[in-house]
């Protein structure tokens, strides 16, 4: 039987940057491979077009890929999309820190 190894948001906020992008779920780290070119393009036409439209409509905020959402808890599950906005009124609930609240892209 192979025992899987599990640790916090508070753990994984600790790791050393090692060059990798991680993620966490349901406790177990995720290294994250690099994204593709296809990927990459439509991901930063996605985040230009949202930026210019919440920066202009005074929305929230936009964060990029490296920024990590803490989802669930224990175990736990950090998220890192693509591409996260959080209206206005929920950015105060985020806190600080990679592992901090929850981003809603609606």
């Amino acid at each position: 039987m192979t025992t899987i190894q599990t640790m916090t948001a508070e753990e994984l906020l600790r790791l050393p940057d090692d060059g990798w992008r991680c993620e966490l779920v349901r406790g177990e780290l995720r290294r994250m491979s690099p994204a593709g070119q296809e990927h990459g393009k439509i991901t930063a036409i996605l985040t230009g077009s949202l930026v210019q439209h919440v920066l202009a409509n005074g929305l929230g905020t936009v964060y990029a890929a490296e920024t990590g959402f803490k989802l669930a808890a224990d175990p736990d599950t950090v998220r890192a999309p693509d591409v996260a906005f959080v209206r206005r009124e929920r950015l105060a609930a985020l806190g600080e820190g990679k592992a901090s609240g929850q981003a809603r892209l609606t």
